[in-house]
Formats: structure tokens, sequence, C-alpha cells
């Protein structure tokens, strides 16, 4: 086992050698949730769900999964070595980058997620960090879609809906807690491509509640400054994924159909020192990955949201309830920062009241001690008193004698033979 290669909110992958044929893997051990009452950890349903997806996955643009382990705190998934870095990060380090180098690169995440959908899978989770390379030295390096901690298979007719992904990257379903399918890959496909090409991320606000409002409120423009360079057909491209309504939003085959993917050349230069810009932004603010974090469990507060939202049309109509549903869409993703608060006031709870036990304890220790101190002195005393009245007895009023025709001495009997009962018997020659 080798240095730490990523790492995530319950989630760490390091290199490894496999001894037998010397080939490298990487592992990516996940922590087992060690209860249901537990915070800490990725339900066994959760992992059992990302294998069963990856064990169906063969394709050039999906990470192989090779092996499964399993110890008493994790499930270790075995899965192939992407050691070529993130696709931004690559392309951020390129003096220029034109539109057909761009689309070449698109092509090969469009290739990978039309594989996905074809078996009704939908990652959930498609952002620049889960776009890698299998190795950059070399002309066209090949991409490999990885993380499917969040893929789930979308069966025909059930309802599906959850909170969860990169705000910046999320489908407007998701944020409005509405009914959820492979849709949601293609938006963030359209925020992608929209990154890639101008360096500009379309919904990004100063915070995430800003963030998903704009998403919400389809608030995304294509500025003149970033943009100068960059062909109606790219945006074209993007306009049709960035489609609020999932019916009118661009299907994978479409993507792959469109104009700007088959069309052979692109001339256009695009320019990179903004692209670079974004990763370096993106590398320096970007929190622990949270492809774990569920938040099923809130799902009752965002659906009082949707129902709240009914009937509404407009979103300027409805902007006092919005900012409310949003507040509470912002809470659900700050959930992360109250659960380790959470688990470090119970700490600190727990270790009190094992400080209030001990010196519990430690007086009543203190007390059995004086107790037995005063016990040991009342049984001084009363030996001493019984002494006394054994001395007192036979001394006084010891033994009584009757004398009819000879003199009879009676014993007193008072069951404890001691020193003075000696003496005494001696003083009265009784045997």
């Amino acid at each position: 086992m080798s240095f730490c290669v990523r790492s995530g909110q319950f989630a760490i992958v390091k290199r490894c050698k496999e001894k037998s044929t010397g080939t490298e893997y990487a592992a990516k051990f996940i922590k087992k949730r060690q209860s249901r009452a537990s915070r800490r950890g990725v339900r066994r349903e959760e992992i059992e769900r990302e294998v069963g997806i990856l064990q169906e996955l063969q394709h050039t643009n999906v990470v192989a999964l090779h092996d499964v382990y399993e110890n008493r705190t994790d499930v270790v998934l075995i899965l192939e070595l992407v050691s070529g870095g993130e696709l931004f990060d690559f392309l951020a380090q390129k003096e220029s980058l034109s539109e057909e180098e761009a689309t070449q690169f698109i092509k090969q995440v469009l290739d990978g997620v039309q594989y996905l959908h074809s078996k009704r899978i939908a990652h959930f989770d498609l952002k620049p960090e889960n776009i890698m390379l299998l190795d950059r030295n070399v002309t066209l390096p090949r991409i490999k879609l990885i993380d499917f901690g969040l893929a789930h298979k979308i069966e025909a007719g059930a309802d599906f809906k959850n909170i969860f992904g990169t705000p910046e990257f999320v489908a407007p379903e998701i944020v409005n807690y509405e009914q959820l399918g492979l849709e949601a890959d293609m938006w963030s496909i359209g925020v992608i491509t929209y990154i890639l090409l101008s360096g500009a991320s379309p919904f990004l606000g100063d915070t995430k509640q800003e963030t998903l409002g704009n998403i919400s409120a389809m608030n995304y423009e294509f500025d003149e400054e970033f943009f100068s360079n960059t062909s109606e057909l790219a945006k074209s491209f993007i306009k049709q994924l960035l489609e609020k309504d999932t019916r009118k939003r661009m299907t994978i085959q479409d993507a792959l159909n469109h104009p700007w993917i088959k069309a052979e050349k692109k001339l256009e230069q695009l320019k990179t020192k903004r692209l670079k810009e974004y990763t370096i932004q993106l590398h320096s603010s970007m929190p622990q990955n949270n492809t774990y974090a569920n938040f099923e469990r809130f799902a009752h507060v965002v659906e009082d949201i949707s129902l709240m939202e009914t009937g509404l049309s407009e979103v300027a109509g409805s902007h006092h309830t919005l900012q409310g549903d949003l507040e509470a869409l912002l809470s659900i993703y700050n959930d992360k920062e109250a659960w380790y608060k959470e688990e470090s006031e119970t700490a600190r709870k727990q270790l009190s009241q094992i400080h209030y036990e001990f010196r519990k304890v430690e007086a009543t220790r203190r007390l059995l001690q004086e107790d037995m101190k005063a016990v040991d002195a009342s049984l001084e005393s009363i030996s001493g008193k019984r002494l006394n009245l054994c001395t007192a007895l036979f001394d006084e009023a010891g033994f009584v004698a009757f004398y009819f025709d000879s003199l009879v001495i009676m014993k007193v009997n008072i069951g404890y033979e001691c020193f003075y009962c000696v003496m005494a018997r001696q003083r009265h020659r009784i045997k």
C-alpha cells in the first residue's frame, strides 16, 4: 500500500500493488457505518449499491472494478488505477485550447455517459473532479469517469427523488426535489462544458444558497468577456443541455448527434487562462468530497417545499417562499458541519458525565471510610461496656447464695467467657 491519492468524507483512495503480478491498482477504503444510530461512515446498502453498479460496468471511459475486500471497519474496492490527474488541471496547463480539442474530450465524456444510460444508470455526481485521465503523457489522453457513490439504477415507473450532489453542478429537479432520472446527468455535462470553454461557472454564487437560487431561476448568460472566441454551435450545445424542462433537455443520443460534436473542423482557439484560474479556485476552496452525504432523512422537509411551490408559475412572484425553501436546502448541504459539531458536543457531555460519576464514587468511598471508622469506634465502646458489665455482675451481684442445709451456689450464665468471669469463679471457688 502506498500514499493517499484522493480522500473524502468517508472514503480514502490509496495506490496499491498486487504481489503476484506487480500490477498497480487504486484501493478505495469506504468506512462502514457501525450502527443505525451512527452518522459516521456509509450505510451498507449504499456501499452494496455502488459495488453492484461497478460490477455491471466495463467500458473504456469508465473506471473498472477489479476486486472487493472487507474488514471490520472498511469495505475496500480495488479499482483500475487512473493516474493522469483531473481533465481540467491538464487543460489549464496548456497555452491554448481549440474547440476541436475540447469536443474530443467532451465526446469521451458523452461516450461514457451513453454507456451508463444504456444500462439505465445515472451517475448523479458528474463534475470536473470525477473526470480523470488514464495517462496524460499521450497525444490524446483517455477520459475515465470515476466515483459512483451516488449512482443509481433508474427503474421504469419508479418514483425517485433525492437531495444530493455538488451544488454547482446539480440539476434544477434536484434543487426542487422533483422526479429524478437520467436527465440530471445531461444538465451536469452542460455545466462542465460551459466551464471548459470559458473558465467561468454559470451558476456559481458567493454562497451555496445563491448558487441554488441561480440554478432554480435559470440565472446564467454567455458573457462576451468569456465567450468571445466561442462558436455559436458550442453555445447551442450548452443551451440545449441547460434546459430546465427535462422533456426539452437533450438526451445523451441528442448530444452525440449535435453538430458541435459531429463537426470535424473547429478552428476557434479558446483562452485557457480563465480555466486555469477556475481550477486554482476550485482546489483552494473545495471542501472534502461529500459523495456519501445522503440527505434522504430530510425528504419530508423538501417535500413540504415542493408542495408550497405547487401552482407557482413565476419565480419573481414566489420570491419570499423560494427564499425560505433555499434556506432549508442550504441547511441540508451544511449538515455535515453540524454532524461534526454534534459528535464533538456528545463526546464532551459523555466525558463530563464520566467525571461526575467518578466524583460521586469518590465521595461515596470517603463516606464509607468515615462510617467504618465510626463503626470501629462504636465496637470498641460496646466491647468496653460489655467488660465493665461482666465485672459489675460478678463483683457486685455475681452469685446469690442460698443457705438451707448446705451452701448452694448458683452460676450466673451470661454466655460470654471472659477474664472477669474466670476471676469471679476463682474468687467464689466455683468450677
